[in-house]
């Protein structure tokens, strides 16, 4: 595929104004792509058990789930600034690809910058080129979102490992290829904390078992806990090194952050397109509903915190394509695009009043994956107290 130049202009020192006609065609691009889809098909895939299957090759053979991965592994050579304006353009679309997450996203972060060139060549490549689906299991039951007290046990066997655990609301591994798992190979003995390290596991491999979890969730990608039961991997599957995986994890982890606030704010653009047009064609004592000031106004608020979101994330974006630390501003970007995609399907729900839960309006069906997506990954609470701790100088209180 043709390599995608990166914006000159993006980087710490500040962002441009206004988009680049390259940025302006990428987003036409896709959402062309996108809408000849929509919500309808959305639904249909939803209704039926099946994958978006269609749309995730037409994006993939397009280049745009791999925009952001190096372009001698079949990237695009651009950067995450540019995946995030992908997932916001499906999402305003009506397709949210949540999937794009945690495989293109997270797991194709993680092995451009930790891989080895054998790693890369074997498993970085399939998601560049194909858009191969990939998993990412890090969640326990017991442990929440303080990943350094997880279970799952990785042991050396002789030249290999033997993982042993439960990995608990892992997306997608009913099509993924291959998945990422981050375990426990150490206790460190001050703080009792897991020493971590992160393995590529073949998703079909030996002793894999997978339950389905049954949510309200309506989306494709279904959540799953998954079992390790003596599931032999070799040294070679390690990415970055033993007893230190977290920091290649946080490489996909912040990354995540962002492409989840841009998916947020593409669905709030959706929801909000909708409520406009109902106020407008929506008449109620011989004017549109639009003219009253209790209708209007949420929906003016919602474009204002859609707007401010799309500019923390864009900011958020640049520093981590720099290669700045993203701690700070990805965790506020992922706050402010959550809040601002919920406030703005709430608000258009309200707009169309009952006919806000009828399913033949498809908005109400979007409405859990966003109230999910404030849950996790990471909590708006953990964010504050990240905040609170390590921008505001105030005591750690966890």
């Amino acid at each position: 595929m043709a390599a995608f130049t990166p914006n000159p202009t993006a980087g710490p020192a500040g962002l441009p104004l206004e988009p680049t006609q390259e940025e302006l065609l990428l987003r036409k691009s896709v959402s062309a792509i996108s809408r000849k889809y929509g919500p309808d098909y959305f639904q249909k895939v939803v209704d039926t058990n099946a994958s978006p299957s269609e749309l995730w090759k037409e994006l993939g053979d397009a280049g745009f789930l791999g925009v952001h991965l190096p372009e001698e592994y079949g990237g695009g050579g651009a950067g995450l600034s540019e995946l995030s304006m992908v997932l916001e353009e499906t999402a305003a679309a009506g397709v949210p690809a949540l999937s794009a997450v945690f495989s293109a996203g997270v797991n194709g972060t993680i092995l451009a910058q930790h891989g080895t060139p054998e790693q890369k060549e074997r498993w970085l490549r399939p998601l560049a080129e194909r858009a191969a689906m990939s998993s990412f299991a890090i969640t326990e039951p017991d442990a929440g979102t303080n990943s350094f007290a997880i279970n799952t046990w990785a042991k050396p066997d002789g030249d290999d490992f033997v993982i042993n655990g439960m990995k608990y609301y892992i997306s997608g591994m009913e099509e993924a290829e291959f998945v990422l798992v981050v375990t426990r190979t150490g206790t460190d003995e001050r703080t009792g904390r897991g020493r971590l390290t992160l393995f590529i596991v073949d998703a079909d491999a030996d002793g894999i078992s997978r339950q389905v979890i049954p949510t309200a969730l309506q989306v494709p990608e279904r959540q799953s806990t998954v079992y390790f039961e003596n599931v032999r991997v070799s040294a070679d599957r390690v990415i970055g090194q033993v007893h230190h995986g977290m920091k290649a994890a946080f490489a996909g982890i912040n990354a995540e952050r962002l492409l989840v606030s841009s998916i947020c704010i593409g669905v709030g653009r959706y929801a909000l397109d909708k409520a406009v047009a109902y106020a407008n064609e929506r008449s109620v004592w011989g004017v549109p509903i639009g003219t009253h000031q209790g209708v209007a106004h949420p929906l003016a608020e919602s474009k204002i915190a859609i707007e401010s979101a799309k500019l923390m994330t864009a900011r958020a974006c640049a520093l981590y394509d720099a290669g700045v630390n993203p701690g700070e501003s990805s965790n506020m970007a992922k706050v402010l695009g959550v809040d601002a995609g919920l406030h703005s399907l709430d608000a258009a729900i309200q707009t169309h009043g009952g006919n806000g839960v009828a399913l033949e309006y498809q908005l109400s069906n979007y409405w859990f994956l966003l109230r999910m997506l404030k849950i996790g990954p990471v909590s708006k609470e953990m964010v504050l107290n990240f905040i609170a701790e390590h921008t505001l100088g105030l005591p750690k209180s966890y």
